[in-house]
């Protein structure tokens, strides 16, 4: 009879803490420590393992997570009422490990969609994208007529609006107008959408003809415009925009997928509603997932910068060039900027559901979700929503919240995303699949409609994180020849659309 698994992980011989596999009643004995428990832990919380006095640093994955507020016994629940951020002076030794990849030739392959111009689709959808808030219901509308009316078009995945609430009331140039028309032309560009029909108002500040001129975009057999006011308000607007869009849909479906490398494959890597499993299941299996999608020629977009936030060492060591390595430097330090001009602390995070799920501080959550972006070199950095054209592992200025971020992720070209999440989330994406990756086996088996893929077999010992990583890769290359994600099947992902917004709202 097999033996059952520890009540407790180790995930370093430094550490000061083990995580709870299980939820532990107070007075048990943790056979691998040696120690008992004070009081009862909740599981994927921490415990120490040793005696901590007050004021010295706290480690997990062999890393400084905090400083204990107060000296913390053996045994005792480590968390927020005696653990807290502090600084921490991290050392930047740019490019030290950066090893060769291995590649695997012939690369793997899965069943792509190869635009005329080259391009590779996941997918094959027409969309309908509004410049402004003030277009979207039109946009909306536009796309609802074409719901339960496909079916003489199995080859077209849907069409979708794609709407937000700026592109007004902002400044007419800037950052915040540059990052709206990059996730906006990204979107168009989009090798998933067949065509896009952009939906205007007509005197918004982000004005169409504008937002094309800046992203050197013209109307095509591809891309199509139509102003609101210009047509006679929103009945003729919508009329108009189904025609389009009945027109495109004989082409179309005209598409079939063939072979193609995985090369062609972008992933965004992105995590959310996290919890104390996240570093230890989920995102090493994600990120033994992206090491193989790198060897196999493709791309992973690490993003989510607050959430590397004292983990940015662990990056900069595996930093193509000392520039790479200085340039997300550059970013972190935006971010403090930022941070402190909303008179707040990149601190703030974790959320309260990070930390019911035993996650304490910035520098333990960091250290975890940085596990997504695997073991090889780090490419390229590039600002949000910013093209990438880089291959293998790249990272993208993105915020921690998880649709602005795949929504930058998806603007920069990736045909697929992966999620994981410990608490649950039930985001999808559109017009890239979106995978949902579970920490633990609870959360699959309570939310099994949500979740794709459960790591908690890493937990109970049944499954290595190599192994795991595999099965992930397996599974990108399945859907992105075309099966659905439990996202897709329950109709998720165009409400999820959400463009950073930053600077003043006039």
């Amino acid at each position: 009879m097999p033996t059952p698994p520890a009540q407790t992980i180790r995930l370093h011989v430094a550490d000061d803490v083990v995580i709870a596999r299980v939820d532990i009643p107070a007075g048990t004995l943790l056979t691998n420590e040696g120690v008992h428990t004070v009081s009862s832990i909740p599981a994927g919380h921490k415990i120490a393992a040793a005696a901590v006095e007050r004021g010295a640093p706290v480690r997990r994955y062999g890393e400084v997570i905090g400083f204990a507020t107060m000296d913390i016994l053996p045994g005792e629940h480590v968390h927020v009422h005696n653990l807290a951020f502090g600084g921490l002076e991290r050392e930047h030794a740019f490019g030290a490990g950066v090893r060769p990849v291995e590649y695997v030739r012939p690369p793997a392959t899965f069943q792509g969609i190869v635009r005329t111009d080259g391009r590779v689709a996941t997918r094959n959808y027409l969309g309908v994208i509004a410049s402004v808030a003030c277009s979207a219901g039109v946009a909306r509308l536009i796309a609802d007529h074409f719901r339960g009316r496909l079916a003489d078009y199995p080859n077209v995945d849907g069409v979708v609006a794609l709407t937000h609430a700026t592109g007004c009331g902002m400044a007419i140039t800037g950052e915040g107008m540059d990052m709206l028309r990059r996730t906006l032309t990204g979107h168009v560009r989009h090798p998933n959408f067949f065509a896009t029909l952009a939906v205007g108002l007509g005197c918004e500040v982000n004005q169409v003809d504008a937002w094309f001129q800046c992203a050197e975009l013209e109307p095509s057999d591809g891309l199509h415009v139509l102003d609101i006011q210009r047509e006679g308000g929103t009945a003729a607007t919508v009329r108009a925009g189904i025609a389009r869009i009945e027109a495109l849909l004989p082409a179309a479906n005209a598409i079939e997928r063939r072979p193609v490398s995985a090369e062609h494959l972008v992933v965004g890597l992105e995590c959310g509603g996290s919890d104390g499993y996240s570093g230890i299941s989920a995102n090493p299996a994600l990120g033994a997932a992206a090491d193989l999608l790198v060897r196999h020629g493709g791309t992973a977009i690490l993003s989510e910068t607050p959430e590397i936030y004292g983990a940015e060492h662990l990056l900069t060591c595996r930093a193509a060039s000392r520039e790479v390595g200085e340039k997300l430097l550059a970013r972190i330090r935006w971010w403090e900027d930022y941070a402190a001009g909303n008179h707040a602390e990149l601190d703030n995070n974790p959320s309260p559901g990070n930390k019911a799920g035993g996650l304490t501080t910035i520098l333990e959550k960091s250290l975890g979700a940085a596990a997504k972006g695997g073991t090889t070199t780090l490419q390229a950095v590039y600002e949000y929503a910013e093209p990438v054209v880089a291959r293998g592992l790249v990272f993208m200025d993105t915020p921690g919240y998880d649709t602005v971020s795949v929504t930058g992720q998806v603007a920069g070209g990736a045909n697929l995303v992966c999620f994981t999440t410990g608490r649950g989330s039930v985001a999808g994406c559109v017009p890239s699949p979106m995978i949902k990756i579970a920490t633990n086996s609870r959360l699959y088996h309570h939310m099994e409609g949500d979740m794709d893929v459960d790591c908690g077999t890493i937990i109970d010992g049944t499954e290595t994180v190599e192994q795991a990583g595999e099965r992930i890769f397996q599974l990108m290359l399945e859907t992105a020849s075309g099966g659905r994600t439990k996202s897709e099947a329950l109709g998720l992902g165009e409400a999820e659309f959400s463009p950073w917004v930053v600077g003043a709202t006039f």
